[in-house]
């Protein structure tokens, strides 16, 4: 008799906590191998493909594409054949799949609080052969409130705000309230009162995957980080005529703008290590540590259909130039075609970002949170400049520097500045840091 086995969507790591379906690849009554991809889900890192752990006849899908599902919540099951000649073992835990972190135990098991609301059961699936009638399940006997948050964080944010966390519904598994919350039961107090009549061409979005996660992050790094802003225009003549130098050699890999001010990056970094840092927090949320870190994990911001994401070039302090160059290419073209992977979108320890591709000139972003510093680079346009105590047309640039000013003043974040505008300058600097 074969074994009905529940498949539940894995931790896909990165503390991600559910997955949006964007399709379905099998259909129910479909045999399936051990490991053969069934689903695929968008987090808020990226879009992957989910590899089922057994092998067997799909007896039922559950959740819709367009539907978010939580870890833990099953996604198909699936009749197992058992062995010949072998008794119907008892329902074993799921083997760990490759590249997911499936808990083992009670490490990393969901526990569930006690008083908290139950758990609601699973959509109905659509099952194969008829399915046995439903038991009624038994009354469930009320207990005393308890308000499921576990977080300090979270309790000191809806203290400062005198928000009542009992009155609140949360978004996290089991109902669990997170900072997103109560930052929305923050808003709605100081918001202004909606209008009694909605016009018609009112249209909300919900904010999903990718937007949801960029959003809660940057209304974290602008609630929890002091970030100022500090700039100066720069001479690019001389690095564009450098760049075009290296280029010369048709035998030669090409060397992008982008990859020169990533050397530069690294470089100014390596002069100024305070600022490849990131500030660790107490239980009370208050800044207890500056972590410095070291190796340079670089991210830049890239354009993808998905928006804006940010991939990491892992140890560029490792990297020549034209090595930086091939894997500025290599992640922009996985950004570009969605393919990129949680760990390409993570662990970032230093940002880059070239807003000039948008034809702007400036900008004070909000930074990457919990990074502690983030470049800017504007657009390079021909401009009147005083080179050599002559005026003359220079090709010139807006840089901006923003910065956590809990982990250095004013000047070292202009001193940083400074080096990379004269880098810019003149690019011979660059010989005395490698």
């Amino acid at each position: 008799m074969p074994i009905v086995r529940e498949f539940t969507l894995p931790d896909l790591g990165e503390g991600l906590t559910g997955a949006e379906v964007v399709r379905w690849m099998v259909e129910v009554g479909e045999v399936i191998a051990v490991d053969q991809p069934v689903v695929e889900v968008e987090t808020a890192k990226a879009v992957v493909e989910v590899p089922c752990p057994y092998g067997g006849v799909v007896t039922a899908r559950f959740g819709e594409v367009g539907e978010e599902r939580l870890v833990g919540q099953p996604l198909v099951t699936v009749a197992v054949a058992p062995e010949p000649g072998t008794d119907v073992p008892d329902p074993q835990p799921e083997r760990p799949l490759v590249g997911y972190g499936v808990a083992e135990g009670g490490k990393g098991a969901r526990r569930r609080r006690v008083g908290a609301a139950p758990v609601a059961p699973a959509p109905a699936a659509v099952p194969v052969a008829a399915a046995p009638a439903v038991v009624a399940a038994p009354a469930v006997v009320e207990a005393p409130a308890v308000v499921p948050v576990i977080s300090p964080l979270v309790r000191k944010l809806a203290r400062e705000h005198a928000v009542d966390l009992a009155s609140l519904t949360g978004s996290g598994p089991d109902g669990l309230i997170l900072r997103a919350d109560v930052n929305r039961a923050i808003e709605a107090a100081v918001a202004p009162a909606a209008p009694a009549v909605v016009p018609a061409s009112a249209d909300s979005v919900p904010l999903r995957g990718l937007r949801r996660t960029v959003a809660e992050k940057l209304t974290r790094s602008h609630h929890e980080i002091p970030a100022a802003t500090c700039w100066v225009d720069a001479d690019a003549t001389e690095l564009l005529a450098v760049r075009a130098q290296m280029n010369r050699s048709p035998d030669l890999p090409k060397v992008s703008l982008l990859a020169l001010l990533a050397r530069i990056c690294v470089a100014a970094l390596a002069r100024y290590p305070e600022l490849n840092t990131s500030v660790d927090l107490d239980a009370n949320g208050a800044p207890a540590a500056i972590r410095r870190h070291p190796a340079v994990h670089l991210g830049f911001a890239a354009q993808s259909d998905r928006g804006l994401v940010v991939p990491v070039v892992r140890d560029a302090q490792q990297l020549t130039t034209e090595q930086l160059g091939a894997e500025l290419g290599r992640l922009t073209a996985a950004a570009r075609a969605g393919s990129l992977t949680p760990a390409e979108l993570t662990g970032g320890t230093f940002t880059l970002n070239n807003y000039g591709v948008f034809g702007v000139d400036g900008s004070t972003p909000i930074l990457n949170h919990p990074e502690a510093a983030m470049l800017g680079v504007g657009r390079i346009i021909a401009k009147p400049w005083v080179h050599e105590g002559q005026l003359a047309v220079r090709q010139v640039t807006q840089l901006s520097f923003t910065f956590d000013h809990r982990v250095c003043d004013g000047g070292t974040a202009g001193g940083f500045l400074r080096f990379v505008a004269d880098c810019l300058e003149r690019p011979g600097m660059l010989l005395r840091q490698l």
